[in-house]
């Protein structure tokens, strides 16, 4: 059975364009009852003649949490769009709340409301916020005939976002520019991509694409094509980043430390696995930390924090990792370091040198795990034919400490 927390002193109600009109019996009676409403000008708006102190919440968003808290034991409300649960202020003000302080009352989200104006499954179309968030966030989700719907922070950000599209090769994307949904003032436009020129688009707005065009489309299984990544010869190849993922076997929400990060990819694949991974890359290299920071924001996985430094030296005081890749640079001191992470930490390190190869062999007489030894060769010419190039062999320790 489920319970109601009684010492609840905020009260999360989301709110549509629809106004007090589209709001739960309860909702009204909390907002009735409330001795504080707080929320965006725009909120307030919509639910005018409260009898209630009236608050406008301040910008940027996190500095109006503190003044919340202080509000702990009178009977506060705070108004948000929506689902405030999905891509709205309800994680971040209930992120350092007990569950008994708090109760929310959800109305349709945005996403909701304009798959049911398209008449798209919302289960088979990506949703986004990027109306705080790099609008590469989308890259891996375009591709043709694939379906996403995006909030973007103001009318003027269709503008971006089509050009966006336009880059990537997908100006022939049918966009819906949804404004202000469930209002008075709702409206839909619906425009190509490459001949986009609205203009006075009101806020709040989403954009739902129907993506279509030549552009690259992005494989969404481990081991992306090299020409993804900017590097300077420091890359893992496709081959051995495929093998090198399926060994760190990355599972959602996880850390992964990714040592001498060089291009980023390794990293950047593994972000890209699910939407809440996480991944820190350490590097040396000034201008290899840069590449791999300017790679990740190209495709959706700005999230990735590099450090720059030596590896050995910028371990300690960092989160602890699920999982550890070293793609080369692995001495004594780092192994011993890594050995003293948590039961449970996965470690792939690969290997080029005899040394570092004697290394990973008596890690592994000593810890287990498993140890592969991968020879690729690729097809090139050979005179006037063509024969087999070899590549250095690559020797591949996994295990789990």
């Amino acid at each position: 059975m489920s319970e109601v927390p009684q010492e609840a002193w905020l009260t999360i109600v989301g709110i549509g364009e629809d106004g007090w009109a589209g709001l739960s019996e309860v909702a009204r009676a909390a907002l009735a009852e409330a001795e504080v409403v707080t929320g965006a000008a725009r909120h307030l708006g919509l639910v005018p003649g409260l009898s209630a102190e009236c608050r406008t919440w301040p910008v940027p968003f996190e500095s109006g949490l503190g003044g919340l808290v202080a509000l702990r034991g009178r009977r506060v409300v705070l108004l948000a769009s929506g689902d405030p649960f999905w891509f709205g202020a309800g994680s971040v003000v209930t992120r350092g709340l007990d569950a008994s302080e708090w109760i929310a009352h959800p109305g349709p989200s945005t996403f909701t409301l304009a798959a049911s104006r398209l008449g798209w499954p919302i289960e088979a179309t990506s949703c986004l916020g990027l109306h705080a968030a790099p609008l590469a966030r989308l890259r891996p989700c375009l591709a043709p005939g694939q379906r996403a719907i995006v909030l973007l922070r103001d009318g003027a950000a269709v503008a971006g976002l089509a050009g966006y599209l336009v880059e990537q090769g997908f100006g022939a994307s049918c966009l819906s520019v949804l404004e202000a949904l469930g209002g008075p003032r709702e409206r839909i436009h619906h425009v190509r991509a490459e001949a986009c020129a609205l203009a006075g688009i009101s806020h709040p707005v989403a954009v739902g694409i129907d993506c279509a065009g030549a552009g690259k489309v992005m494989a969404r299984a481990s081991g992306r094509d090299d020409a993804w990544f900017a590097h300077d010869g420091q890359i893992s190849k496709r081959p051995i980043r495929a093998l090198a993922l399926s060994a760190l076997a990355p599972r959602p929400g996880e850390l992964l430390w990714d040592i001498g990060t060089g291009s980023g990819s390794i990293a950047i694949e593994w972000l890209l696995a699910h939407g809440d991974m996480r991944a820190i890359g350490f590097e040396a290299d000034p201008e290899r930390a840069a590449r791999a920071m300017a790679n990740a924001a190209a495709l959706g996985a700005d999230h990735l924090c590099i450090v720059e430094g030596a590896a050995l030296e910028m371990l300690d005081g960092q989160a602890c990792p699920d999982a550890v890749f070293v793609g080369g640079g692995l001495d004594e001191a780092l192994l011993r370091r890594l050995r003293c992470l948590p039961e449970g930490t996965r470690i792939v390190a690969h290997a080029v040198t005899l040394e570092t190869e004697a290394l990973l062999a008596a890690a592994h007489a000593e810890i287990g795990g498993s140890l592969l030894r991968i020879e690729l060769s690729q097809a090139a010419p050979l005179g006037s034919r063509r024969g087999w190039k070899a590549h250095y062999p690559l020797v591949q320790w996994s295990a789990t400490l």
